[in-house]
């Protein structure tokens, strides 16, 4: 007969593990709480709340996020507020210092939150049957905090990075009446026009092992297998990104699943646009949006959010713009350089002390102590120095709008304001799908944010490693003689043709330094991005329908670069390339049409002649917003 076996008991020698520990009080100069706040669905989310010793009638900022509330809060543990905080999504200074209690969340369905995860959860609405949405979520969650935490005044603000910035959006939707300001930082805003997923139709194919580590687990926990050194060998060997989904089994991935079915302007995409969302309601919440001029993940939501809604600004104390020579949420770092480019001054620290702290004391302190605040803050690179503005982009203190001025393409890699009036017609060259212009010089590193990593400064790359490329064109003025400032969005007017069906048109706006730079010899001929992104073709008539492209007929393309705030200086030159492939940044275009570019076959790559019309009648411009300087 067999015997149930039974686990030993040893009463005389037991765990030295606590059944409960309670961590140590002594020297803390805060308290940390730790609570599930109940949304009204009955879902719980779990919820850090730090609070500063003797903190009596103190305002809260709340940050709600996707990247666990534990690890916002202990990015170093320690007895000290300020030490703990220091890291991603805490302008440290600003709430130690102002005195702030610190709440951070993790949304539904991560980390220690229960119910479901939806990344960027669209509204109650045709993308979202249940009565439950991160505008709902921040409501009770603001609901809750201004009856249970006693050392609170009352007042909530809501900031944060990133998606934490797109959750910072959200609660602009039926706010709470605690709601009294908000500062979404380089939101998340639309995931096809230019922020993380597409750029004008174009998949951003490196963010796949984002969309892996965010979505298939609640805590982040299974992480993206690398295979190569050199991510372009590691898309290349691939193929299409659907084919490196498949090898990565991404098929199980709800979200994986809606990018690859919605390649085009869809309802899904066009649905969930938070400018759009916002621009059918009221603005009743002071709110600050910051935009780093360059932006390596979301460079298009925050401009876009604030075109939405400048207008319902009639007072010019609702809605607030700052712009920084910042790459994505830099500004709560230290921001004195960025790559080779220095501004010789700290501005994220400009920003955090003189713009931050004064606006949000303005508007959860209880003595509401004035502020200066202007409409629009904003960097004016090449010369590095700050400027107030009423609106954006007005282009010059007084008010002054700017010009919009065409910069024609010209034969013989010519870049002139004069029209072209006789000459070659176009320039030529071949886009071989096999061998992609890669988006940074070789070997390409994945994105990230660990020391050993440049993600960040890609955007303000020395672009002399791609001019010199067969299948790149180039386009140079003479040495300005005069500065050029420009502020806004430049526009690509492309006059272009392919031998193929599909094509992509990659458009870069340059400033070229002079050949030697005293004090800096590494920037003697440096080639500074100021504004570039993509478009892909089979979008030239529609941005939901996409479309063969007739071959070898020279067609319009026209489309916005991300905004600058830039003065090209006397000595430099303009510079515009072209180039049809931005590898592995974006997927590449297999130049044939096929219904959906996610699951091209080997066979459809092939290889295409792109053409540049600069004749008369088909002449090809970046039309610049140019400001009078006198």
């Amino acid at each position: 007969m067999a015997h149930a076996q039974t686990a030993p008991l040893y009463p005389d020698y037991p765990s030295e593990t606590p059944a409960t520990f309670q961590p140590p009080t002594y020297g803390m100069d805060y308290e940390r709480r730790e609570v599930m706040i109940a949304m009204r669905d009955g879902v719980k989310l779990h919820t850090v709340i730090l609070v500063p010793k003797g903190a009596k009638r103190a305002g809260i900022l709340l940050t709600r996020t996707p990247y666990s509330a534990t690890a916002l809060t202990t990015n170093m543990p320690s007895v000290h507020l300020g030490t703990s905080l220091y890291g991603y999504d805490n302008p440290t200074e600003t709430i130690v210092q102002g005195g702030y209690i610190r709440v951070v969340q993790d949304i539904r369905g991560k980390y220690g939150s229960e119910g479901d995860y939806v990344m960027n959860r669209p509204l109650h609405g045709p993308l979202n049957p249940t009565p439950v949405d991160e505008s709902t979520d921040t409501y009770d969650t603001i609901d809750w905090l201004v009856k249970n935490v006693p050392e609170t005044n009352g007042k909530v603000g809501v900031l944060g990075i990133s998606y934490d910035g797109f959750l910072s959006l959200m609660p602009l939707v039926h706010p709470h009446p605690a709601l009294k300001v908000a500062v979404p930082m380089n939101p998340m805003v639309d995931g096809w026009r230019g922020d993380d997923w597409f750029h004008n139709g174009a998949f951003r194919e490196q963010n796949m092992p984002y969309i892996y580590e965010q979505t298939a687990t609640r805590s982040n926990d299974v992480h993206w297998l690398s295979s190569n050194f050199d991510d372009y060998d590691m898309y290349m060997n691939a193929g299409s990104a659907g084919e490196l989904g498949k090898q990565r089994s991404m098929d199980q991935i709800g979200f994986w699943k809606k990018v690859t079915e919605h390649p085009a302007y869809d309802s899904f995409w066009s649905e969930q646009a938070v400018d759009q969302i916002l621009a059918k309601e009221p603005l009743t919440v002071p709110t600050m949006l910051v935009d780093s001029l360059w932006d390596q993940e979301d460079i298009y939501g925050a401009m876009a959010v604030y075109k939405a809604l400048e207008a319902k600004d009639k007072n010019d104390d609702k809605l607030f713009l700052v712009l920084g020579p910042w790459h994505h949420g830099q500004e709560i770092e230290e921001a004195d350089s960025l790559g080779a480019i220095k501004f010789h001054s700290d501005t994220g620290l400009y920003f955090r002390e003189e713009i931050l702290a004064p606006f949000l004391a303005h508007y959860l302190k209880d003595d509401a102590p004035p502020m200066k605040t202007a409409p629009v803050t904003a960097f004016v690179t090449g010369q590095n120095r700050w400027e107030d503005l009423k609106a954006w982009p007005s282009g010059c203190e007084r008010g002054c709008a700017p010009k919009p001025t065409p910069l024609y393409l010209q034969a013989d890699a010519k870049l002139s304001f004069t029209p072209p009036a006789n000459g070659q017609a176009f320039d030529e060259y071949v886009s071989d799908p096999a061998k992609p212009v890669p988006f940074r010089a070789r070997p390409n590193q994945p994105v990230g944010y660990t020391p050993n990593l440049s993600w960040v400064r890609w955007l303000v790359d020395d672009q002399r490693e791609f001019s010199g490329r067969p299948d790149v064109l180039v386009f140079t003025t003479d040495p300005l003689t005069e500065p050029i400032k420009i502020s806004g969005e430049p526009i690509a007017n492309l006059i272009a043709s392919t031998s193929g069906t599909d094509a992509d048109w990659v458009v870069k706006l340059i400033d070229v330094y002079p050949d030697e730079v005293a004090g800096q010899p590494e920037l003697g001929g440096y080639q500074l991005p100021i504004s570039m992104d993509i478009f892909r073709g089979r979008y030239r008539e529609s941005m939901s329908t996409p479309k063969a492209i007739a071959s070898d007929t020279p067609l319009p393309y026209k489309f916005a670069l991300p905004t600058a705030n830039h003065v090209f200086l006397p000595g430099h030159r303009i510079m515009v390339q072209v180039q049809s492939s931005w590898f592995p940044l974006y997927d590449r275009n297999p130049q044939t049409f096929v219904p959906n570019i996610f699951f091209a076959k080997p066979a459809d790559y092939q290889k295409a002649t792109e053409r540049i019309y600069h004749a008369p009648g088909n002449a090809s411009s970046i039309e610049l917003p140019i400001v009078s300087m006198q």
